[in-house]
């Protein structure tokens, strides 16, 4: 059904309902009557103005709103006004639309470059993450659908590694995937794809009447979602500790059986969030600048590592790629 015809419809519902109609046309002057798309428009003015119209529950009913981001991710000195909540029944959905192709220009894994060199390469990261979250590698591992993305001091890639692994995985036939923001000192999500931080993850923690279906933001990319990090608390740290965690990671991880849940996590030294995270993973990421990280620092940062028995190293930002290796890439990867 077209625009005009469901505008139709939902002006023929209104006059039945004997609802006065905005900007209706004096009596017996027909070439002022408002077209349907006029109707539309101002009962859309009309309901974001908080204002009640008395359309039937059938006709309330609408789509939900995705618009586009910023032209250039990274730009952003605020959140965006492009991510627009819309609400159906009582189940309220979050969408924005990823600059696809200011990511791609950056060197990020995007679907419409299912070819490049950067896809290649996280096709063979992805992969036995892929069969451990799904028990394909021998026993099951517990929570092995959750991923932590991390590094041992900032600037290493880990937000790179996170958000190319999640686009990867979300190419999959078989997989969905839904990508944390779990900086929650310091997000990145919001200036690179153009999410809200607001509400996300601390939310979630902090306000028990606010249902996960809120906080979650759907992406252009179909099987990618995203949970931002939330508004700012002084007790992030003791949150993400917390048993209201654990019992919001069970929900996530057990809601779909194909998701696979990808942490962009704070880096392990100059936080403790990174290790308080570390205690609920399945699997960690460890991100590591060529020829910038020591030894030493490494070994630091695997040291705070308690629980985790599945930890991978990544090389990233290195100029060559070496035959065998696990991972090695250069890109926009600043954090």
């Amino acid at each position: 059904m077209s625009l005009i015809e469901k505008a139709a419809k939902r002006l023929e519902e209104l006059r039945r309902s004997g609802a006065q109609l905005p900007h209706d046309a004096p009596h017996g002057d027909p070439a002022a009557a408002p077209t349907p798309e006029a109707v539309v428009r101002a009962l859309e003015s009309r309901r974001e103005a908080g204002v009640e119209s008395a359309v039937p529950p059938a006709a309330a009913a609408a789509a939900p709103v995705v618009l586009r981001g910023p032209a250039m991710a990274g730009e952003m000195s605020s959140p965006p006004d492009t991510v627009r909540p819309t609400r159906t029944g009582t189940t309220t959905t979050r969408a924005v639309a990823i600059d696809l192709e200011s990511l791609k220009a950056r060197g990020y894994v995007t679907p419409d470059a299912p070819t490049s060199r950067i896809a290649d390469e996280f096709r063979v990261i992805k992969r036995p993450i892929i069969r451990n979250a799904q028990g394909r590698a021998g026993a099951r591992i517990r929570n092995g659908n959750l991923v932590m993305v991390t590094s041992a001091v900032p600037g290493e890639g880990k937000t790179f590694t996170a958000l190319n692994l999640a686009m990867s995985v979300a190419m999959e036939f078989d997989n969905t995937v839904l990508l944390v923001d779990g900086d929650v000192a310091n997000p990145a999500l919001p200036r690179l794809i153009g999410v809200p931080e607001a509400p996300g993850l601390l939310d979630l923690l902090t306000n028990e009447k606010l249902d996960v279906s809120e906080a979650l933001v759907k992406t252009n990319v179909e099987k990618l979602t995203v949970l931002p990090a939330g508004r700012q608390h002084r007790r992030a740290t003791e949150l993400l500790a917390s048993e209201q965690m654990a019992a919001l990671l069970r929900d996530l991880a057990s809601r779909y059986q194909d998701r696979i849940i990808i942490f962009d996590s704070p880096p392990l030294l100059p936080t403790t969030e990174a290790r308080v995270l570390a205690t609920h993973m399945g699997q960690i990421v460890m991100v590591v600048a060529a020829e910038s990280t020591s030894q030493n620092t490494l070994n630091q940062a695997m040291s705070t590592i308690e629980s985790c028995e599945h930890v991978m190293m990544l090389l990233n930002k290195a100029s060559r790629t070496e035959t065998g290796a696990y991972g090695y890439y250069t890109g926009d990867s600043a954090r």
